[in-house]
């Protein structure tokens, strides 16, 4: 979470000098919409901290968070799809650990789906994406079968799982990244294990941390 904002952050200085230059008004929006990242990154280093030990806590600073991020995105001038896409997608993680997961799980879904139908996209920044929503659907899938969804329900949400996990760890050992690919290979056994638990094992477990 606070690599991803942090990121966003840094990368806005890239186009201050143009901005500046040309319209000021566009200018003085990017230096907005960098003010409110990086008081969105202070308050979702704030929440990672609180996790922990205070849950409650974090979810409020989480929520500052994505306040903070939608103010941002709204500043953003037209032609920044790259940047858009970041942002949005740090909002969804937000809301993950905001207790808001069906509207992140609903807005990466739609995410995923534009970056891959984009002529042109940055393959860390969709493999990003699809590592977001495959969470959100592995803890989807948790929590409408505690809410007792039949398995035509939720079976689907953990399959989608199961397949983009395998997908990025063979991505990542492609590219070499034995790190990164050992991670979500245990996402994808993690997403066997919980489509094979049994309702009444499932419910004898501790909910998981988003």
């Amino acid at each position: 979470m606070r690599t991803g904002i942090l990121t966003v952050w840094l990368l806005l200085p890239v186009g201050f000098g143009a901005y500046h230059l040309g319209p000021g008004q566009e200018g003085l929006r990017l230096d907005d919409a960098g003010d409110h990242l990086a008081r969105a990154e202070e308050h979702a280093a704030r929440g990672e901290r609180l996790l922990a030990t205070d849950p409650a806590g974090a979810r409020a600073d989480f929520t500052l968070a994505k306040e903070e991020l939608e103010q941002a995105l709204a500043l953003l001038p037209e032609g920044r799809g790259a940047l858009e896409s970041r942002v949005r997608l740090e909002i969804a993680k937000c809301q993950m650990n905001a207790s808001e997961l069906p509207k992140a799980n609903a807005s990466l879904a739609a995410l995923v789906e534009e970056l891959a139908d984009a002529p042109e996209v940055e393959a860390e920044l969709l493999a990003e994406a699809r590592a977001a929503y495959a969470s959100s659907q592995y803890y989807m899938t948790w929590l409408v079968r505690l809410e007792g969804a039949g398995r035509e329900e939720w079976e689907p949400r953990i399959e989608t799982a199961r397949q983009t996990y395998k997908l990025l760890a063979e991505e990542a050992e492609a590219r070499g990244d034995a790190e990164t690919a050992a991670a979500h290979r245990e996402d994808l056994e993690a997403s066997i294990r919980l489509a094979r638990l049994e309702l009444s094992e499932l419910q004898g477990l501790p909910l998981p941390s988003q």
